[in-house]
Formats: C-alpha cells, sequence, structure tokens
C-alpha cells in the first residue's frame, strides 16, 4: 500500500479547519463591523460574552477542531513514518474525517446538539480505535 495515501485524509481535515476558520470570519466580521463596539471593547472576553449564537459557533467548532484532530495529525504522520499505512488505518481515518466534517457542518449551520454529539462521539470513538490499534500492534 502507498503509506502516502494517509495524508489524503489528513489534507481533507486540514482543508475542513481552513473553511472553518474562513467561515468565522465571515460570521464574525459583519457582526463587529456592526456592533457599534469601540476598539478597547473588543477583548477576546467580550467578544466571546456579546455574539448571537450564530457568530459564535463557527468560532467555537475551530476550537473543536484543536483538539482530538490535532492528535489525529499526528498519528497519520507516526502511521507514515513507521511504514504501517494500511487498509484498516485508511478507512478508519477516512471514517474519522467524514465524521469530523458532519460534525463541523452541523455545528456552524444549525447545530442541533444530539446529532452533533453523536457525530463527535462517533469520530472520537474512530480515532480512539486508531490509538489501540497502533498500541497493541506495537506491543512486544
Amino acid at each position: 500500500m502507498d503509506q502516502s495515501s494517509i495524508f489524503e485524509p489528513t489534507f481533507v481535515m486540514l482543508t475542513l479547519t481552513l473553511l472553518v476558520w474562513v467561515y468565522r470570519y465571515v460570521k464574525r466580521i459583519p457582526f463587529i463591523s456592526h456592533s457599534g463596539f469601540v476598539p478597547e471593547e473588543l477583548t477576546p472576553l467580550e467578544l466571546q460574552k456579546r455574539p448571537p449564537v450564530e457568530v459564535s459557533r463557527p468560532s467555537d467548532n475551530l476550537k473543536s477542531l484543536f483538539e482530538i484532530p490535532v492528535l489525529f495529525y499526528f498519528l497519520s504522520i507516526y502511521l507514515f513514518v513507521t511504514g504501517q499505512v494500511d487498509q484498516a488505518y485508511l478507512i478508519a481515518a477516512w471514517s474519522f474525517v467524514v465524521f469530523r466534517v458532519f460534525h463541523s457542518l452541523v455545528h456552524c449551520l444549525f447545530d442541533a446538539m444530539m446529532l452533533r454529539f453523536a457525530l463527535y462521539i462517533i469520530s472520537t470513538l474512530v480515532f480512539w480505535t486508531i490509538v489501540l490499534r497502533i498500541i497493541f500492534t506495537n506491543i512486544g
């Protein structure tokens, strides 16, 4: 198997992060522009307290993309460097990414909390399955 194939889902995950980052500013800049804030009021704490939920959701999702996905990036590099990429890891990596994409869509666009939570749990269980397989494959 081509070991570099693990980077396809990794780059999709990075693209998702970029898109959410851009979307955050698409929502945030108009809010700030029309808010009447003076520059001294625009502290991170104030920005967190004041925006409507449709402005804060993309920011909250972006924070989420710097939690478990960062560990996913590490695992992708680890699997590539150690030459362990196989079909099972690739399927798991794509599954993780697909569920994270759906999680971000739900979180940013309409935030059905239980659906978002289910997508998060599924993606995270896939991630921990990858971790456990790596651990058990490399013990001994």
